[in-house]
């Protein structure tokens, strides 16, 4: 009987609104038990991991990754983006269909399992696309990708245009009982450089309002209301202050709270359009930056319950492409491997909110949208996926050093606090930070109390 006791940590679980400092019991793959013990376990050769200064918490959920495969391999792979994952804290990420070619039927979906499974790293959940080659035309093959493992939809990237594809895809994937996921840009708004302003237009360089984002949101939830279709709709990488107020208005007025749901990333918390003056592509991005005002509304929606995950948009390119002028480079950063201490900088920090709501948006909240049953919870009989943190650990976030196959982060050399120790997938520990936190259990008899339910 394979056993990992996490010692002496301060066990935060929102799903069971547990916070405490306690020993953690995990045998064969799921928790077991949780509660005080002297001795690891009553078995000789027990693996014991103290946790002594730190949070223990349910694996960290990313429901918003690109990891490249297949086809564009040079920039990540699935086993370099599951290796940045489990660095990361993260034991299970969502990646996105924009690969080439597309994730758009269950054989690909399967792909995606199946080059998870080699790697053995973190759980990697592929999100099957809305339409075919994500061209925004004809659905694709959404019963049979849902029937072979895609958890939830997406033409990322890129919006689904067309009301009346859009309509006829929330109507299918509802039946599904998944959910889907919008890239809310409209098409003949979006596409610029950076944040339309004063600034974009000092730089030469193209502007996209935030109209853009706000009237894919808008529109989306009309069609959900007037055709009374019911779908789960879920905006990715909310970027406008308009856009929160849009999504808070569904959730506690229109719909109910189970039928939209927002997530925020890292960048869109922390910077702004003035990043962009030196045209330093590391932070070109999609959707772009914006001002203090968005950032500010975002928090705001966080603390309200509006805006409920937490997503990196985790997005590799290689160094030539983001060398490209400012114009041409492609859009997105990376974030799987300092997002934990960015999200406490931006939240935690600022007071917005405190250890056990920050985590429920990266476990519980993420768990619940994409159907992760098992997951984001450390309740006994769930999964033995486990984050260990050392909350006030000040590191240096530097890009060189990331087990990514990209170095594209706007954050790099950014120095913070708060850093993953430990990643266990299924009661094993993936990633280490520091060896000596690791032991082995004694072989003496032993008569402590067993870990308590």
């Amino acid at each position: 009987m394979s056993e990992l006791v996490i010692t002496r940590g301060r066990l935060i679980d929102p799903a069971e609104q547990t916070d405490q400092i306690t020993d953690l019991l995990i045998a064969n793959g799921r928790v077991q038990k949780f509660g005080s013990v002297s001795r690891p376990s009553q078995r000789a050769g027990s693996t014991v991991l103290n946790a002594s200064g730190c949070i223990v918490c349910p694996g960290l959920i990313d429901i918003h990754v690109h990891f490249r495969e297949p086809g564009q391999e040079e920039k990540e792979t699935i086993h370099t983006g599951a290796a940045a994952a489990v660095a990361g804290g993260f034991t299970s990420v969502c990646c996105m269909p924009n690969t080439e070619p597309a994730i758009d039927d269950a054989g690909r979906v399967d792909f995606v399992y199946h080059q998870a499974a080699r790697a053995g790293l973190a759980n990697v959940f592929p999100i099957g696309a809305i339409t075919k080659g994500r061209e925004g035309c004809e659905l694709a093959e959404i019963g049979l990708m849902s029937q072979a493992g895609a958890v939830g939809f997406s033409d990322d990237g890129i919006a689904v245009a067309s009301a009346g594809v859009m309509t006829r895809a929330m109507t299918y994937i509802a039946m599904t009982g998944k959910v889907i996921m919008q890239h809310c840009e409209d098409p003949e708004l979006g596409r610029g450089a950076m944040n339309a302003g004063a600034l974009a237009s000092r730089l030469g360089l193209a502007g996209w309002p935030r109209v853009a984002e706000e009237l894919i949101i808008q529109r989306d939830i009309l069609l959900n209301i007037s055709q009374n279709i019911g779908a789960r709709y879920h905006v990715q990488h909310v970027s406008s202050g308009g856009s929160v107020d849009l999504i808070r208005r569904a959730r506690h007025d229109l719909f109910g709270q189970a039928h939209v749901t927002a997530e925020a990333s890292p960048h869109h918390l922390l910077l702004t359009e003035d990043a962009c003056a030196e045209y330093d592509t590391n932070f070109k991005m999609n959707p772009p930056l914006r001002l203090n005002h968005d950032i500010e509304a975002l928090r705001d929606g966080i603390r309200d319950g509006t805006i409920t995950i937490l997503a990196t948009d985790h997005a590799p390119h290689t160094q030539e492409e983001k060398d490209l002028e400012f114009a041409e480079a492609p859009f997105g950063v990376i974030g799987l491997e300092g997002a934990l201490p960015l999200y406490a900088r931006a939240l935690i920090e600022t007071e917005t909110v405190d250890w056990p709501g920050m985590l429920a948006m990266m476990t519980a909240n993420p768990a619940r949208l994409c159907g992760l049953d098992g997951r984001g919870t450390l309740a006994v009989g769930s999964i033995g996926d486990v984050t260990v943190i050392d909350p006030d650990q000040r590191w240096t976030i530097r890009a060189e050093d990331f087990k990514s196959k990209s170095r594209n982060c706007p954050f790099d050399g950014w120095e913070v606090q708060g850093k993953p120790i430990a990643t266990i997938v299924g009661g094993e520990v993936k990633f280490l930070a520091e060896p000596d936190r690791l032991s082995k259990a004694s072989s003496e008899p032993d008569s402590a109390t067993p870990c308590a339910q």
